[in-house]
């Protein structure tokens, strides 16, 4: 996504997880620098989709700055503060051997 470019979003990843899940058919994964990028990032995101999209989507965890995530519905992106998405670790859990062969660098 060009939004999350735009804002330096830091290790933007792709998960395909058409038949895999249910809960959406792709996945972004991707750090701010700080909580204060994590909220300017998550906001930012927030307000292309709803005026380029007319999604509105649904908003978790950003009123810490530790974690997002934003369901937009078929995609569905989390934001972390590096230190956090190396704990959650969710690329190990949806891609083989967790480094990344299934990944993809985020469309624009």
């Amino acid at each position: 996504m060009t939004s999350l470019e735009d804002d330096q979003a830091i290790d933007v990843i792709t998960i395909d997880l058409s038949g895999k899940s249910a809960i959406a058919d792709h996945m972004i994964v991707a750090s701010g620098r700080s909580s204060r990028h994590v909220g300017s990032i998550v906001d930012k995101l927030v307000e292309k989709l709803k005026r380029e999209g007319g999604i509105v989507p649904r908003l978790e965890g950003a009123d810490q700055g530790d974690w997002a995530l934003i369901d937009a519905g078929d995609i569905i992106v989390h934001v972390f503060r590096p230190e956090v998405r190396e704990f959650y670790n969710l690329e190990r859990m949806w891609l083989p051997d967790g480094d990344g062969p299934a990944s993809t660098p985020a469309a624009s």
